[in-house]
């Protein structure tokens, strides 16, 4: 029987990042169902940290996260976690309503530039004519996932923290004040708190510990990669998104990657890309850019999970002593995930409150489990 203090199941940035915080207060063993870590949402995410996402709550956990992208802390020393690319949000005529609300509402959260036409093209020249108007972001961040993950990971174990991957979890139990994992290996794990942060599965491993679910929503999102136009400076591109949810692009690895922002429902699953959304990344690329998409080199898909208020869940399950909820970071678990550990440790380890504009009832899963009056 393997006894830390807290067990963390999932293995994905929000897993990690909140094992890595907590190892400096507990003994923490992560659990991961696969043989990597972050293996479906967290790996497969074409990671920003902008303020185009979202509300004022997720707003508000990306700013707060947004000094450890800068100056990480040790474990991450001498790996970039990111890199400064603009972020534009672009605009038609009759969307110049809803660019100036979002103007507006991310004005709170960054320094922006108002952009005319010629302003938007001269930043991204690939747009059609009918992109009239325009906010840039000149601090957004293109994030490493892979470096994020790997930074918390070595946090972790220089803390004596353990991961187990490979550990698909069959058995869920409760007694004598700890809570009893059990591997479909037949590995035991036993902790006084146990973590959920199993993504699109974390209502299923609610529903093995007993635990009311969330309600929890996965939903698929495509990406596809082709090449650039010949001569297209790939360097001095922005991260591009319409200012409805209909596309985004950015220069990836010496081409381009463009995504029809689906959110297609899902069990939870290894996502695969569907032909459909495939073809509509390449005809919305096509439709907004003067980018001809002659052919798709790569093509992937991942899992979003949201919560039915599109807001993360963290907190201890009012039904069950010792359960914590660590779900429903929807598309901005990466860009959140420092002010979510740190949300996490406050809770669990009785640490300062880590982000002033955001309250614990605000993140609590309380709020999906109240009876009606």
């Amino acid at each position: 029987m393997n006894a830390p203090d807290i067990i963390v199941i999932g293995g994905g940035i929000a897993g990690l990042s909140a094992a890595a915080a907590l190892s400096g207060h507990a003994r923490v063993a992560v659990l991961e169902a696969e043989e990597q870590i972050g293996y479906h949402s967290s790996g497969r995410s074409a990671t920003m940290l902008h303020y185009a996402l979202g509300d004022r709550l997720v707003r508000a956990l990306t700013l707060a996260s947004r000094p450890f992208f800068e100056n990480p802390p040790e474990a991450f020393a001498g790996t970039p976690l990111g890199h400064r690319m603009p972020v534009l949000v672009h605009a038609r005529e009759e969307e110049r309503a809803a660019l100036d609300a979002l103007d507006s509402e991310i004005s709170q959260f960054a320094q922006l530039e108002r952009l005319d036409a010629a302003g938007v093209h001269q930043l991204c020249p690939l747009l059609r004519s009918d992109a009239l108007y325009g906010i840039a972001d000149f601090d957004g961040i293109r994030l490493d996932p892979h470096a994020l993950l790997q930074g918390n990971l070595r946090q972790l174990r220089s803390r004596g923290g353990e991961l187990h991957t490979g550990a698909r979890i069959a058995r869920i139990e409760r007694a004598a004040g700890s809570w009893t994992v059990t591997s479909d290996k037949g590995d035991r794990f036993s902790a006084p708190i146990l973590v959920n942060a199993a993504g699109s599965w974390a209502d299923a491993v609610g529903k093995l510990a007993g635990v009311l679910p969330l309600g929890l929503e996965p939903k698929r999102r495509t990406i596809i990669t082709f090449d650039a136009p010949h001569g297209a400076a790939l360097d001095a591109l922005p991260f591009t998104k319409t200012i409805g949810d209909e596309l985004y692009f950015a220069p990836e690895s010496g081409r381009l990657f463009a995504s029809p922002m689906d959110e297609v429902p899902s069990d939870p699953c290894d996502a695969q890309p569907d032909e459909y959304e495939v073809a509509l990344a390449a005809f919305r690329m096509e439709e907004r850019t003067t980018v001809e998409v002659r052919q798709i080199h790569s093509k992937w898909a991942g899992l979003r999970t949201f919560t039915p208020d599109r807001h993360p869940a963290a907190g201890f399950a009012p039904d069950a002593k010792g359960f914590f909820w660590l779900a429903g970071q929807g598309g901005y678990g990466l860009q959140t995930s420092p002010a979510m550990a740190a949300v996490v440790r406050s809770l669990i380890a009785r640490t300062p409150w880590p982000v002033s504009d955001v309250s614990p009832e605000e993140l609590s899963p309380a709020r999906f489990l109240r009876q009606p009056a």
